[in-house]
């Protein structure tokens, strides 16, 4: 199990040209370095009532693209918590051969046992519900000896029902604390500090992409419903 920390930073919707504000920023400081882009497709999947979003758990699917090969993973995360843009959460990671769940695995390596139980008991009744498709820019950098992770995301939340397709854009800066010393925290808050200055528009935000693929999906359903009564 690791122990995810990160800070999302959202950039405002109509601000189409903070995006490139910042690439630009990023790609001029001697101290960070560019990773090669990415495209990553993410499916997100629960029971139709939703038993693994009640157990405070997200699992995803990730196909991640970059120069022109790719690999599979997937992920167990707790909800963990969120303050100021700050997200702590436990997560479990592991590649994969195909793009199909392999919850045996996951079961395996997950040491949470109140969300390993909930896994097991709804395994046959997983259902894909969204999917988050974007964009990634990678810079690294160390601050005061704390590497970091900064990734610029771009792209959209989707939801299919009945043949239609529900979208949400995305548009998030994530700063993550690329080591497991909680001590580092403190570099990446100052860090976020830094980039909020310099470019106003950026906001914390507690909301994770899982949870906004939830709040699609739930608001593509009650339309349906709506429209049907």
């Amino acid at each position: 199990m690791a122990i995810e920390r990160e800070i999302k930073l959202a950039v405002p919707a109509g601000d189409t040209g903070l995006p490139s504000a910042l690439a630009d920023y990023f790609g001029g400081r001697a101290d960070m370095r560019a990773g090669a882009p990415q495209h990553l497709i993410n499916r997100y999947f629960d029971t139709p009532d939703l038993r693994l979003s009640q157990a405070a758990a997200a699992l995803r699917l990730r196909y991640v693209e970059r120069g022109g090969t790719g690999r599979w993973l997937q992920t167990l995360k707790s909800s963990g918590t969120s303050a100021g843009g700050l997200h702590v959460r436990h997560e479990w990671e592991l590649p994969l051969a195909h793009g199909e769940l392999d919850i045996a695995a996951l079961l395996e390596v997950c040491d949470a046992p109140g969300i390993a139980a909930t896994l097991r008991g709804i395994a046959a009744e997983l259902r894909p519900l969204f999917e988050t498709n974007f964009h990634r820019q990678i810079w690294t950098l160390s601050h005061v000896g704390a590497p970091l992770e900064i990734a610029l995301d771009q792209g959209e939340i989707t939801v299919e029902r009945d043949g239609v397709s529900h979208r949400d854009p995305l548009c998030e800066l994530e700063l993550e604390l690329a080591s497991q010393d909680a001590s580092g925290e403190a570099a990446l808050q100052a860090v976020a500090a830094d980039l909020r200055q310099r470019f106003p528009g950026l906001h914390p935000d507690d909301t994770s992409k899982a949870e906004r693929g939830y709040r699609l999906r739930q608001h593509v359903l009650h339309n349906a419903l709506n429209q049907r009564g």
